[in-house]
């Protein structure tokens, strides 16, 4: 990781506080070969002007170079150091042309280029600020002073003679003072602009980043989801099945010596309440296994749904439980998934009353389709202890837990209660869809 992307990490490129990270080796390279080439184009171009007698009485040799070395070899820190960068090489500008080097190309570049580099790496905005307009104050008081002087010196006056409104020498002038302002504007425009271009690619680091951890939040989630779905589905299922068979284990050994008809028939029920603990067991290492993308929630959620409940109320009366079952109002469709869930709840409210609600219980499952809601009970009359599961009531809780999620994934409300009269009472209600509420009210308007 470079040292710009520990600085996004640091601080949101939205935060006043925002920096640039410091250069890479690379960038540093590159500004010591640039400033390296500058130099030796300004050595080039001194030979080219000092052949073409731009000066009457040029500076020396030694002093020309040492003066375009101050000028240019500077640049090569220009991105760790702005400010002093800009302000040796004006300095430098400036000696330069009083001193008469015969060099007006490459140090005006180098000017430039150190301007810019201040608005474009200067971690201070407010000192970034402030260290161009004093340069650029500077210059342009200096370039007053030279036009100044150039406007008494009566050689050159000779040489802008003429006289009007706009006289060579004003042209002059305003020739230079227009050519200072674009010079001057670009290279702080062009500054600030390469600022708000690293912030904004920062930006768009610092967002990715975001997209990325979301994106591992929400498939950590997910993991947890379909861990406590699956959760549910052991519990449910299998837990069930594992219970109606040690009620029926029992049953058997106590009537073995006693009606062997009826502990073969009970050993039937543990074969066959094992045979579909099996079989959902499978089911859910299929799903587990499911490599299918676009398998839809039927296929998913399997055959089990509420027209399976009537075979949960036949099981249990196998188990030893009256139980009976009655569905209330004109059935509709409804989701698979809200299906299964309501399948589940009555799943483990049976096995809690074939747990904990003694041998002479009764339970009573109703279903209800209600004006835009399905409602599942199961109540019985029972007399056992509390719903409590072990000893210290972990399993219990954890039925009760897995039916609250269910009905909270389908929006809906869970009721479980002791009754007045003795007993336990478990009542799930679910919003319909507006489709399956719309279905019910055609059929009753038919």
């Amino acid at each position: 990781m470079s040292t710009t992307d520990a600085a996004d990490q640091a601080i949101h490129p939205d935060n006043p506080d925002w920096r640039r990270g410091r250069p890479a080796p690379a960038e540093r390279r590159a500004d010591l070969a640039m400033a390296a080439a500058l130099f030796a184009g300004a050595v080039l171009s001194w030979v080219l002007y000092r052949t073409a007698g731009v000066y009457d009485d040029p500076a020396s040799g030694p002093v020309s170079l040492l003066c375009l070395a101050a000028a240019t070899l500077p640049l090569a820190w220009r991105r760790r150091w702005p400010a002093a960068v800009a302000v040796a090489v004006a300095a430098a500008f400036v000696l330069t042309s009083t001193l008469s080097v015969p060099e007006l190309l490459v140090v005006n570049i180098a000017l430039f280029m150190a301007l810019y580099s201040v608005g474009a790496w200067e971690p201070s905005r407010r000192r970034a600020t402030w260290v161009r307009v004093a340069v650029i104050i500077a210059m342009f008081v200096w370039l007053l002073v030279a036009l100044f002087q150039a406007s008494t010196d009566p050689d050159v006056l000779e040489e802008f003679e003429g006289v009007g409104v706009l006289s060579p020498m004003v042209a002059y002038m305003l020739i230079q003072l227009l050519t200072n302002i674009l010079y001057f504007a670009g290279a702080y425009w062009f500054g600030d602009h390469a600022w708000a271009s690293a912030r904004d690619r920062a930006r768009m680091r610092w967002r990715t980043r975001e997209l990325q951890r979301e994106r591992m939040r929400v498939e950590s989630q997910a993991v947890t989801i379909e861990r406590l779905r699956l959760a549910r589905e052991l519990h449910d299922s299998v837990g069930h099945h594992v219970s109606l068979m040690g009620v029926q284990a029992a049953a058997a050994r106590t009537l073995l010596d006693v009606d062997a008809v009826r502990a073969a028939t009970a050993m039937e029920h543990v074969e066959d309440a094992a045979r579909d603990a099996i079989s959902e067991l499978h089911g859910l290492l299929g799903t587990l296994r499911e490599d299918d993308s676009d398998a839809g929630p039927e296929e998913a959620v399997g055959s089990l749904g509420v027209g399976k409940i009537p075979e949960l109320v036949e099981a249990a009366a196998a188990g030893g439980v009256r139980a009976t079952y009655l569905v209330v109002g004109d059935p509709v469709p409804l989701p698979p998934v809200t299906s299964l869930n309501l399948y589940r709840i009555a799943q483990e409210a049976l096995t809690n009353v074939r747990k904990h609600a003694g041998r002479d219980a009764h339970a009573d499952v109703r279903l209800r389709y209600l004006d835009g809601a399905v409602e599942l009970e199961v109540a019985d009359n029972g007399v056992g202890p509390r719903r409590g599961g072990s000893s210290d009531g972990s399993a219990g809780r954890l039925g009760l837990v897995g039916m609250r999620e269910r009905v909270a994934a389908d929006g809906g409300t869970l009721l479980t209660t002791q009754r007045r009269l003795g007993g336990f009472v478990v009542r799930a209600q679910v919003p319909l869809r507006r489709e399956a509420a719309d279905a019910r009210r055609e059929t009753a308007d038919v």
